[in-house]
């Protein structure tokens, strides 16, 4: 105990990394909706980080691939949509509500005067003028079922209008209404990113309407995505949390009230369980390892790292703007980083050399069982980090 609060050090939290994220051989989970709900959300701005991150987890990887479209587009089980921080993420399509209300509607409402903005002063339309496109442009997908934006301005020729963003600027440009409308819409709540044009690793996407979901309360959806998010990644300090949702200190203050959550001293400083979560938690017999994608959600989970990752890893391991790229992982930390190679090949560099001797045989089996079910799709990150380039080379 420390201050009447319960002490929950490093080592406790890796073991509910090993158990609460699926990641020890032990806890792999079944199916990526399985994954999914243990994690609450998979980053989806890099297509493989989805499927890579579910195949690190999956009892059967070489049901990764088909598993996971069948969940994202034929059964729909799994959404690709904005969400936290203006960041697309895949969710369990029953969060998709909750984070529209609790997160994307302040986002959604921003991003609309921004663009209305944008266009008066590049001379484009008015508001007027966007909301006919918009709705022709729903009715026209509606019809479709799955379009491209090239696609769908066949049918609704209007969103090929241009206008001159930043003017006179350095990064002057032209920006297309269709890009830019699309978007928006995803922010709002009213399309999807369906199935991509190419292979799963393709960033290029059909556009799909929105399931159908009820309107929630802001602050009870904010209440309810903090519970599902504590309950996966407890304990988490209120810099943590407010790093992860986006949210106003106000609101994670609120939210944290609202689900009784109950304090307790980590080694940065008060966190926080959802309450009756203060049991201590073990985690399996023996160590583990594990290769996860660029922005997996468990390496980019919290803002404060030390416990998993040493401040010295970081400069090699994430590019300039924070986003991690492909780690190592020995028992609940970051050891070093991976890449795979045209030829196939997976490779990895140990960034604390004393974890080798203990740690290699079971980090060559995941390369060897990541390739497995890789076959020939490239997975070259999209934030492309200093060690991930260099090892791919």
């Amino acid at each position: 105990m420390s201050g009447g609060r319960r002490r929950i050090g490093a080592a406790e939290r890796r073991a509910r990394l090993a158990v609460r994220h699926r990641l020890a051989g032990t806890e792999r989970a079944t199916s990526p909706e399985e994954v999914a709900a243990s994690l609450v959300a998979l980053h989806g701005t890099d297509p493989a980080t989805v499927f890579v991150a579910v195949g690190a987890r999956l009892a059967e990887p070489a049901k990764t691939v088909p598993a996971t479209e069948r969940a994202l587009y034929e059964d729909r089980t799994l959404v690709r949509m904005h969400g936290m921080r203006h960041t697309v993420f895949v969710f369990p399509t029953d969060l998709t509500a909750v984070v529209h209300a609790s997160t994307a509607l302040d986002v959604a409402a921003r991003a609309r005067a921004k663009l209305l903005k944008d266009m008066a002063k590049g001379g484009g339309p008015d508001a007027a003028w966007l909301a006919e496109v918009e709705a022709s442009t729903l009715a026209a997908l509606a019809r479709r079922g799955q379009a491209t934006a090239t696609e769908l301005a066949e049918d609704e020729p209007r969103l090929r209008e241009q206008f001159v963003y930043a003017a006179g600027k350095g990064y002057e440009a032209m920006h297309t209404v269709s890009g830019r409308l699309l978007r928006l819409l995803g922010v709002e709540g009213k399309v999807v990113r369906g199935r991509p044009l190419g292979s799963w690793t393709s960033s290029q996407f059909r556009w799909a309407v929105a399931p159908a979901h009820p309107e929630l309360d802001p602050a009870e959806a904010r209440t309810a995505l903090l519970r599902r998010w504590l309950t996966a990644c407890g304990p988490a300090t209120e810099a943590d949390l407010k790093w992860w949702t986006g949210w106003r200190v106000t609101d994670v203050r609120a939210a944290l009230r609202a689900i009784g959550a109950e304090e307790v001293a980590l080694d940065e400083g008060v966190g926080y369980v959802v309450p009756g979560d203060l049991e201590p938690v073990t985690g399996p017999d023996s160590p583990w390892a594990a290769l996860l994608p660029g922005l997996d959600p468990t390496a980019m989970g919290w803002q404060q790292r030390d416990w998993y990752l040493a401040p010295e890893f970081r400069p090699p391991l994430f590019d300039g703007s924070g986003n991690v790229g492909p780690t190592v992982w020995w028992d609940g930390r970051v050891v070093g980083g991976w890449a795979r190679r045209a030829s196939g090949e997976i490779v990895w560099r140990f960034l604390d050399e004393g974890v080798r001797r203990a740690a290699e045989p079971a980090v060559a089996a995941e390369a060897e069982r990541l390739r497995g079910w890789l076959g020939d799709a490239g997975v070259t990150p999209r934030f492309r980090t200093p060690l991930e380039r260099e090892l791919s080379a």
